[in-house]
């Protein structure tokens, strides 16, 4: 199993809050400041490839970034897309964390204790 990489921006509540969280439980991560690291073309498309929802699941919709697009993000291709992300990451929601099989977007208690516990799972098994 991979390790959890936390993609956060410092300034946002969300991402405090799920840091907060994550170190109240121990739990391990690899943080990456979104903006100053943001995804790969590589990595987006297996944070897409983990969501359920599609591209609106990672797409910051009510952001100024979003709202200010001249482009319908439904009208590009997927690199096209990708490029834009990796051009603008405040398009991005905060936080996303994956351990590679799994994805949470936004704060989300439950989704975080799914990763934590496969993770903690995981461990368990390999003592």
């Amino acid at each position: 199993m991979e390790d959890i990489i936390f993609y956060t921006y410092p300034s946002c509540t969300s991402c405090r809050r799920t840091k907060s969280w994550l170190n109240k439980q121990g739990v391990d991560f690899n943080e990456k400041h979104l903006f100053r690291q943001t995804p790969s073309a590589d990595e987006l498309r297996r944070i897409l490839s983990l969501t359920t929802h599609g591209i609106d699941e990672i797409l910051a919709k009510r952001s100024k970034e979003y709202k200010t697009l001249e482009v319908d993000v439904e009208d590009l291709s997927l690199n096209e897309f990708l490029d834009l992300l990796i051009e603008k990451p405040k398009l991005l929601r905060r936080p996303i964390l994956t351990n590679g099989e799994s994805l949470v977007v936004g704060y989300d208690v439950d989704g975080l204790r799914g990763i934590v516990d496969v993770r903690m799972d995981y461990k368990a098994n390999i003592s």
